[in-house]
């Protein structure tokens, strides 16, 4: 691989966004086309659940091995942005409002005692592959939020049409997602465009974004096979009652 510019480089993962971003999941499409059960829309909330409840501690451990502090300052807001100041503020405490609002209890849900495997596996790779690779690679792994305002516009209009189960308020998480997104993936993207200034560099940015797309999409993975096709639901995990 010869070294790229950085608009070369930043082209090249657009593309990645392009091919292998979750949102051409088949399980995406049938929750955005109002085609799921509401058990399978509760499925997808309980287990996204574990993804939510554990960006903040991937986003927290980035923060302690960075010996910058612009960038620690900028990383901060995340932590805000999730967990909020209090129980009821940030992005968990909205995300819990949604599996509220699709009638999950709540302990059940934050106990995680319903998880798939393959969702704990995928979410806990993630978290360790920020906490083990440079910084360069962590920081380029959050690069799926490039490509997040799309899906959460699918996602809000899709399933507000499809599911009269579901309203805009068991959907306000999703709200304040875009102009966050946008924020952080801006600083992300112009940090790996500054920083990654070898071949080798680059290759390992674009391997990380790849990497993300694949913890994402095996999440979605784990989902259809346990709850659209073949249907097999592993021991202890949540059963939908519909």
């Amino acid at each position: 691989m010869k070294l790229l510019s950085a608009d070369e480089l930043e082209a090249e993962l657009r593309d990645i966004g392009a091919t292998r971003y979750h949102r051409l999941h088949p399980f995406h499409g049938l929750l955005h086309g109002g085609k799921c059960t509401k058990g399978q829309v509760q499925a997808w909330a309980l287990n996204r659940y574990y993804y939510q409840a554990m960006i903040p501690i991937k986003d927290a451990s980035l923060i302690a091995r960075c010996d910058d502090s612009a960038i620690r300052r900028e990383w901060r807001s995340r932590l805000h942005d999730h967990d909020g100041e209090h129980d009821d503020d940030g992005g968990i405490a909205r995300w819990l409002k949604l599996t509220d609002g699709l009638g999950l209890d709540r302990e059940h849900v934050t106990s995680l005692r319903g998880l798939l495997p393959g969702t704990k596996f995928a979410v806990e790779a993630y978290v360790h592959f920020v906490r083990e690779k440079t910084l360069l690679e962590a920081i380029a792994s959050s690069l799926t939020e490039l490509f997040s305002p799309i899906i959460i516009g699918e996602r809000v209009e899709g399933m507000l049409k499809g599911y009269d189960f579901v309203t805009a308020e068991t959907l306000a998480y999703f709200a304040k997602r875009p102009p966050q997104a946008k924020k952080d993936s801006d600083f992300a993207l112009d940090y790996v465009r500054r920083n990654a200034r070898t071949p080798a560099e680059q290759r390992a940015v674009l391997a990380a974004l790849e990497f993300k797309c694949g913890v994402l999409w095996s999440m979605l993975d784990a989902l259809h096979f346990a709850y659209v096709a073949p249907g097999h639901i592993p021991p202890g995990a949540f059963v939908p009652s519909s």
